[in-house]
């Protein structure tokens, strides 16, 4: 795994748009950066804690920015390539902070982003915080009202490329909902919260550190058409709040991490000059741990390598032959092309619950003799189709393996880096105890199939509890995927030995999921068929 240094010039000194932090001292000098106060301030009006990840789409003006979703990351070798870069961003309430976020995403113009907001971990609170909460004597702008240990977990699993679960914090009974939101790593982590800066560990995982520092008297302003048009209060008890609460914790808890900042941004989103400066040395970042996928140097890496002891091919019976004959046939009609595929499916399935742990199972016969036989030894059984092909196979696991559970996973290529990139998940919840079936109609380069493995991995599920399955596979997308990882099992009815150019099988079956679906192939179409669904 590469290390990504930490961002460390850009600072403008004299500048009027863009500030050098002016201090000394560092982050190997703090033990939480300052001491505990006993001052309490009001309890927070909103209901919930805001998961800037959720709606999973923030529109721009010059695109749509993919919030739960993100590219691979992962190199041929199945191993983490490149680390995700995060821009801390830290200031006092109502400083501006989504908004710097919000128009730095937008400059960026990346497709894969997520906003984190420090919001959603507070800490629980016990029977006596509740009682001091209620009669607004619990300070909520603490360092100690934060749960650092679950944020630094989370964010560095964010910064890994990995699936994690944010708490929603419940303002009105101050403890966590039941539902957490799923969300997933990005090229850009934008991390935003008053506490930002407040934890050694933390701070460790911010590559950029951004301040926004906005004049008192505007964020005073800020808060009192907030509180008056939002949450109803009377405009003197917000003045109250705001010199005796408010202003002090500002002072003592965040105005002093300033000087941890690379760069000081004053007026917060109205500061275009600090934005465009932020934004250039970012594309500089993501320029440099760029992964591009290599088909060509994937082609060749095993090439004369004997096929790995991993892969299991269905015997190629005169009645497999026959059916691999008729759906190999650019003349069969869509109805036999569907009837003969569902029933190599069929086989294939079978084959592939052949590989299942098992166990004796001793029963009792009706005649009243014992036989012993054999039971699935294991938590349980998931499958799931790489759409929109993949998931021609889910009626033939269906029909063999009762209440089988079923997810969704849809990678596409990106048409100008040439990287799969994961577009929609759908999985059953506690997947990572489960034998999973993983299912591919067709495999020439083995990318789709590597990226599924990879998020399969992402949410715990052990590498030698998947089986790949697909009717249909090159022998480079074959040696791709168990080179990259051996501990799956690999399944199909017959392998091809080329790609061509395109990275098409040959001899091969053509666009499986057009002909299936009776769809038109693009003229760029894929065998790793990562392409839109059928509905």
């Amino acid at each position: 795994m590469n290390t990504l240094p930490a961002y460390s010039g850009a600072r403008i000194s004299g500048c009027w748009a863009l500030r050098a932090d002016g201090s000394g001292g560092g982050e190997g000098s703090l033990d939480r950066l300052l001491p505990s106060i006993n001052t309490s301030l009001l309890p927070r009006k909103r209901t919930t804690s805001q998961c800037k990840s959720e709606p999973p789409l923030l529109w721009t003006s010059k695109r749509t920015i993919y919030t739960a979703g993100r590219p691979p990351w992962y190199n041929e070798h199945g191993t983490q390539s490149k680390e995700a870069f995060v821009i801390g961003l830290c200031g006092g309430s109502a400083s501006g902070k989504t908004t710097v976020a919000r128009k730095i995403i937008e400059a960026l113009d990346v497709p894969w982003v997520v906003l984190l907001s420090m919001d959603s971990f507070y800490k629980v609170l016990t029977a006596e915080q509740q009682l001091l909460a209620a009669n607004n004597d619990y300070n909520f702008d603490h360092p100690d009202a934060f749960d650092f240990s679950l944020l630094v977990h989370t964010l560095r699993k964010l910064k890994q490329g990995k699936s994690v679960k944010i708490p929603v914090y419940d303002f009105t009974t101050h403890g966590r909902q039941k539902e957490w939101k799923t969300v997933y790593g990005a090229s850009v982590i934008i991390f935003e919260g008053i506490m930002s800066f407040a934890d050694k560990e933390l701070l460790k995982l911010l590559d950029m550190k951004i301040f926004v520092d906005t004049d008192s008297d505007i964020r005073l302003v800020r808060r009192l058409r907030r509180d008056i048009t939002e949450r109803g209060r009377d405009i003197d008890g917000v003045i109250k709040q705001y010199n005796k609460f408010v202003k002090p914790a500002f002072e003592q808890y965040i105005e002093p991490t300033m000087r941890l900042a690379d760069i000081v941004v004053p007026r917060g989103g109205g500061n275009m000059v600090a934005i465009d400066l932020i934004v250039q040395h970012v594309h500089s970042q993501l320029e440099e741990r760029k992964l591009r996928w290599d088909m060509a140097a994937l082609a060749s890496a095993h090439q004369a390598q004997p096929l790995p002891q991993t892969l299991s091919v269905v015997e190629s019976t005169p009645q497999v032959r026959g059916m691999h004959t008729i759906i190999r046939n650019k003349e069969t009609s869509r109805d036999e092309f569907i009837f003969y595929s569902k029933r190599l499916m069929r086989l294939l399935i079978e084959r592939a619950l052949s590989f299942l742990p098992s166990q004796v199972h001793i029963v009792q016969t009706p005649q009243g003799e014992d036989y012993e036989g054999r039971t699935f030894h294991g938590k349980g059984i998931t499958g799931v189709s790489i759409l929109r092909a993949g998931e021609t196979m889910e009626p033939a696991l269906r029909a063999v393996c009762k209440d089988v559970r079923i997810g969704k996973i849809l990678i596409q290529t990106n048409q100008d880096t040439g990287e799969p990139e994961l577009h929609y998940l759908r999985l059953p919840k506690d997947i990572s105890e489960d034998h999973v079936i993983l299912m591919d109609c067709t495999v020439s380069t083995g990318a789709a199939a590597m990226m599924a493995i990879r998020v399969l991995l992402d949410h715990d599920v052990q590498e030698d509890k998947i089986l790949l399955v697909s009717l249909l596979m090159a022998e480079m997308g074959v040696h791709s995927v168990a080179y990259a990882f051996p501990q799956v099992k690999i399944i199909t009815t017959a392998v091809d030995k080329k790609v061509n150019d395109l990275f098409h099988i040959i001899p091969g079956i053509g666009n499986f999921g057009d002909r299936y679906f009776g769809t038109d192939a693009p003229p760029d179409w894929s065998d790793d068929d990562m392409d839109e669904p059928s509905c």
